[in-house]
This record gives C-alpha cells, structure tokens and sequence, in this order.
C-alpha cells in the first residue's frame, strides 16, 4: 500500500547536504517542517545567522503529511473554549490563529511564493443527519459567541454538499504546504546561514551553549526545537518526561482523489463527530480535488489501520461519488489536556512547540512568530497563554485519562505471544517475533532479508507494534514511531530501537 502523500506525490522539494564542519551562528533550529523552517526564515530576515537541522528531509515527515487546513477555529469548540478559559483568553486563541494565517500571507506576498494559496469559507457542520436540538443551540452558539469576538461567523440550515446545518466561518484559508515550505528554504543559505539535511542532533550542550550532530558541533546563543514532538535539549531528564506524559499523539488518515468540479464548493469542512472528519475541496483549472481525513486513534493502538484507509474511501464515495482515489497517507498530531498547544522557552536561551492538535499549520506559524519574540526578549502577547510551565487544573482529568496507557501497554505487551516462525513473515512486513525464548522485532525487505531489532522502545520501554499500512513500528504507549529499520521517525524517543544480530 503506497502512503506517498499527495503533496509528496506533486511537489519536489530542494535538497541539502549533511552538515560536515564546525560552524558557529547565532541560532540553531532543529526540525524543518512548518515551525522550524518558518522560524529559521524569519530569524534570517530580522538579521541573525541561523543554522536549520533536519535528520531526514526538510518538510518530509509532519508537514508532509498534513491536510493543510489555515483556520484560526480550533479543535475545542468555541463555546468549550469560553466555558474553560473565559471569553478573553478564547478570543486570544483565535486571534493567535488569525495572526498566523496573515504571517503566512504576507510571507507568500514578500517571498512571491507560488502555493495555491486561496481564502475559502469553512464549515463546521452536524455529524447527524437530522440534528437534535441540542446539537442546533450548540452550533448556534459557537456562531453568536464568534460574531461577539470579531469573527465572521452564520449559521445556517444546510451546509453546501453535506445538507447538515452548521457554521459557517468566513475568511478562512488554504495552501500547499510543501510548495510554500520550499520556497522559504530557498532564502534560508547564504550570508552565514545554512540548511542540513540527514543531520541529526544528539545533543544541546548548556554551556557554552552547542549543538552536536554526528562529528560536528555548532556553537550558538539560542536553540529552537521544532521537532513535532521536542527532544530533550538542555532540560533535566525527570522535567523532560515529565513534559512528554503531558503530550497525547494521535495517527490521522487522509485520502486524496480527483473530482469532477460541478457545483462542489471550494472550501473546508469539519464536522462534530469524534474523532471528526475533515475535508478540503481545491480547485484546479482543469479539475478539482478533494481530501478526506479522519479516523483518529491513539499512536499504536489499532491493529489495522489499513481499515481506516477503507472506511474513508467508502465516506468520500459516498459524499462524492466520483471521486478517484490516487492518494492516501496518514500523520500525527499531538493534543494536550488542556487544547492548547505549549509554545515557549522550556530552558534559558531555549525555545520550544508542540501540542498543536489539527492546527499545525497556524500554530507552527506562530511559534516561529513567537521564536523570533522569545529571541529578541520582546512581550508576545501570547507567552503566558501557551507557556510550557502553565499550571491548569482543567486539563487535569484528561491527563489523568490519558495516560493510563502507559503501564497498561508496558505490562500487556511484554507478557503477549509473538510469531513464532521466521518463515510467516511476508516481504515488505514486520512482526514481533520470538527467538532463542526473547521477544525481537522482524522485518523481512523487498528482497526477503530479515532484520532483526529490539522491539522495545527506547523512551519508556514499551514494546512497539508493527504498523501495515506506513511500514513502521509504532508504539502504544507515547506514540513514538520508527522506521522498519529501527530508525527515530518522531519522537518522544532519541534513540533507535537496538539493532540485534541476525
């Protein structure tokens, strides 16, 4: 099953080379998807040097498998959002994500950026059919309460194509990301600055403050992690776990397929379902395309998520009947028990993101906004609203729901039976295997060589379970992800899961 997603599929992105000497610049910035590279962009052209890590590709992994929705209404509804912060600090969030969306206009207008960016209505539309009356007063409400903060919002009877009422949001938006992406990675080198790609960073040496990836070391003044999922950098072991038993990482599916125009409206939709679906329409000047997205579940904890695949093509055909699949992938997104993503300096002269939930793009945005703040000392206003160290007992039952996981997975995993026979292992496939009386992660490649690794997960050892459809080890308890090598593909863990001799 190809999981190349359609941004992937479309867009070339430029290349750069492995970072092969000592340098020394003012701010270092690990992780090129949408918060690192605008972040190292924006530092530039306020004057500074800056050097931009990726361990893989730049845009290859996260923002590569985004849908690319640019809204500033959140995942927490409105209505939820006044009732838990008050109506001062939900206007804030909004506005947090009204500010990064005309960042990222005006980045494409200086930058001259070619993106199919577009403003677009979205829609915020009943998962049912015929509506309760509940459901009605509760989207009329998230509409009144968006009209009293200075959001266009209406809501109406019959949502375009879904004929469910709803909300709909005005002065919306979207793009393709990775277009945009490389773009701003093209202004990044030169004048002191530069891009590396497959360099990984091992570690944030404190003082003098330092970055190390492979042989080399970079020294610098500030550190930006922009990781999805932040490394550890200079914070104390126990303060960083402690961090990751607050982060909550889900898979999310899309599809993508080619459609006949008609009278399909260019826009995006979400209804309020849960997990909710999404959808994206764009229009192109020979065709139209759209994209579904949803099936969310918690990293690791389904046995075939290649059933979330089926289950979204047989939603679209039923939406759209002629739809032509060509694409499908899936990404990850990081929730919070509070729904707001932390944003802010977690060590002195470090600065860190994550938590976004399904608003990586305007939330990335911001935290490169917000970077560039934290940097030059200036207020944001903000700072205290996503603060890392924010104490909120709202959230404290979610955090406790959450994560439960954790010795449940650790305990149930441990004591399951694996494959037994090396030789049931088909190609392109990996199994938890057991050999010599241990339990070791088996994958046989395209040519039918075995590979063996351990199959615990070198952040607090869980034991990882294979993934069919993205041909990767995912683990249940913290949503780490590897590749089927034993390679980081996102965090919390550093470390590769241990290599073992065949």
């Amino acid at each position: 099953m190809d999981t190349t997603s359609y941004w992937t599929k479309t867009t070339p992105l430029p290349r750069f080379r492995k970072l092969d000497t000592d340098l020394k610049v003012d701010v270092v910035v690990v992780g090129a998807g949408i918060t690192g590279v605008t972040a190292a962009y924006l530092i530039k052209k306020a004057g500074h040097t800056v050097v931009l890590f990726d361990r893989r590709r730049c845009g290859g992994f996260d923002t590569a498998n985004t849908t690319a929705h640019l809204t500033c209404v959140t995942d927490s509804r409105l209505h939820d959002l006044v009732t838990t912060f008050g109506k001062e600090k939900a206007k804030a969030v909004w506005d947090s994500g009204r500010a990064a969306i005309d960042q990222i206009f005006n980045n494409i207008r200086a930058e001259e950026v070619k993106c199919d960016f577009a403003w677009v209505p979205a829609y915020l539309y009943s998962a049912r059919q015929a509506a309760t009356e509940k459901e009605k007063a509760s989207l009329r409400s998230d509409a009144q309460l968006a009209n009293e903060l200075g959001f266009p919002a209406q809501f109406i009877d019959s949502v375009p194509l879904m004929d469910r009422c709803g909300v709909k949001f005005s002065h919306q938006a979207k793009f393709n990301p990775l277009k945009y992406l490389a773009a701003l990675l093209r202004t990044i080198p030169g004048k002191g600055s530069y891009v590396f790609e497959h360099s990984e960073v091992e570690e944030v040496h404190p003082k003098p403050l330092l970055v190390k990836a492979g042989n080399y070391r970079v020294r610098c003044s500030y550190v930006v992690l922009a990781t999805h999922n932040p490394i550890m950098g200079k914070t104390a072991l126990t303060s960083a776990t402690l961090f990751q038993t607050k982060l909550f990482l889900y898979t999310s599916y899309a599809i993508g397929g080619k459609i006949t125009p008609g009278t399909i409206p260019e826009a995006s939709f979400w209804d309020t379902a849960e997990p909710y679906n999404y959808l994206r329409i764009d229009r192109y000047r020979n065709c139209a395309y759209a994209i579904l997205g949803g099936e969310d579940h918690k990293t690791g904890q389904i046995g075939k998520p290649e059933q979330a695949y089926q289950r979204l093509e047989k939603r679209l055909k039923k939406l759209i009947p002629n739809a032509r699949m060509d694409s499908r992938w899936s990404g990850q997104v990081i929730e919070t028990s509070d729904g707001l993503p932390y944003i802010g300096e977690t060590a002195e002269s470090q600065f860190a993101a994550t938590g976004f939930g399904g608003n990586g793009m305007t939330f990335g945005t911001l935290s490169a906004m917000m970077a560039l703040d934290a940097l030059h000392k200036q207020e944001n206003p903000w700072r205290e609203l996503f603060d890392p160290h924010r104490k909120n007992v709202s959230g404290a039952w979610r955090y406790v729901r959450e994560n439960r996981d954790y010795p449940y997975y650790l305990l149930r995993d441990r004591f399951r039976a694996g494959t037994k026979s090396q030789k049931s292992i088909p190609r392109n496939e990996g199994r938890i295997l057991d050999r010599n009386g241990k339990k070791v992660a088996a994958y046989r490649d395209e040519h039918g060589k075995l590979s063996f690794c351990s199959p615990v997960c070198t952040h607090l050892g869980c034991v990882v379970r294979w993934n069919g459809a993205e041909k990767t080890w995912d683990c249940p308890c913290h949503g780490s992800r590897f590749a089927a090598g034993g390679e980081v593909l996102a965090g919390p863990a550093e470390e590769p899961l241990e290599k073992i001799e065949s």
